[in-house]
């Protein structure tokens, strides 16, 4: 009796000794985890100011060159090839530490990047940029979502915003950019040109050959049939066809 008794304490001391020491792994634990997440905030919050520094120090360098004309077009001859109406040769060569591409996406060697770094190109993780394709930010940002694929011979103008999960075709055109025609005393190519942006929201089929012009809004789940010309918004959960393009019906049920 007296030995199964000196078992039972000992029993109890190595319980709470053990529960104890649960206790303070516990804790260790929970101190380690506190200290990590702070550290990683901190480092977030100290990227995130970072990257906000870097556009606004953008926004300055381009609130500068308005009012310094002569600056501006030093700088456009140094990174655009006037004629080709593209980046020189250097600057196409420097364009993947300027760019981003997201985790696992494709860019083929054929498409034609004219994406000069004074402008924004990003696409997204697992999207793809096919054959032939042109990417032009030369006016405005273009910015391509997650798992997002640019057909084949595809045309992209911007500021143009392409969601994720978006099935672009073969052929397509998405230009947000318009040549002003207004003044007949001058040739078209002397007055200048005019953007608008265009936003194409997640899920969206386009058919090949279609185009979407500037200032158009393409709501979520949306198909645009083949050869379409899109004028106009698009609502959500729409199909549209036919030039210029037009409601068909909806597929929200």
């Amino acid at each position: 009796m007296q030995t199964a008794l000196i078992l039972k304490r000992k029993i109890l001391i190595l319980r709470k000794i053990s529960s104890k020491r649960c206790q303070k792994s516990a804790l260790y634990c929970l101190f380690i985890m506190s200290n990590h997440i702070s550290t990683r905030l901190e480092v977030d919050t100290r990227v995130f100011a970072e990257k906000e520094e870097i556009n606004m120090n953008k926004e300055g360098i381009r609130e500068g060159l308005k009012t310094s004309p002569k600056m501006k077009r030093l700088l456009d001859y140094l990174i655009m090839n006037q004629r080709d109406a593209r980046p020189r040769w250097y600057i196409r060569m420097l364009a993947p530490l300027y760019q981003h591409r997201g985790r696992h996406s494709k860019i083929y060697g054929s498409v034609r990047m004219d994406t000069p770094p004074y402008r924004k190109f990003s696409l997204g993780e697992r999207s793809v940029v096919e054959s032939f394709s042109c990417i032009n930010n030369a006016v405005g940002d273009v910015i391509i979502g997650d798992h997002t694929r640019i057909g084949i011979h595809n045309t992209i103008i911007g500021p143009v915003t392409i969601g994720s999960h978006v099935n672009l075709a073969q052929g397509i055109t998405v230009t947000a950019l318009n040549h002003n025609v207004n003044d007949i005393t001058k040739t078209i190519g002397e007055q200048g040109v005019t953007t608008k942006q265009v936003v194409i929201k997640d899920d969206v089929w386009i058919g090949a050959n279609a185009v979407i012009l500037s200032g158009v809004t393409i709501g979520r789940h949306c198909v645009v049939a083949a050869g379409a010309v899109v004028t106009k918004d698009v609502p959500d959960y729409t199909i549209v066809g036919g030039v210029p393009a037009k409601i068909m019906r909806c597929i929200k049920e």
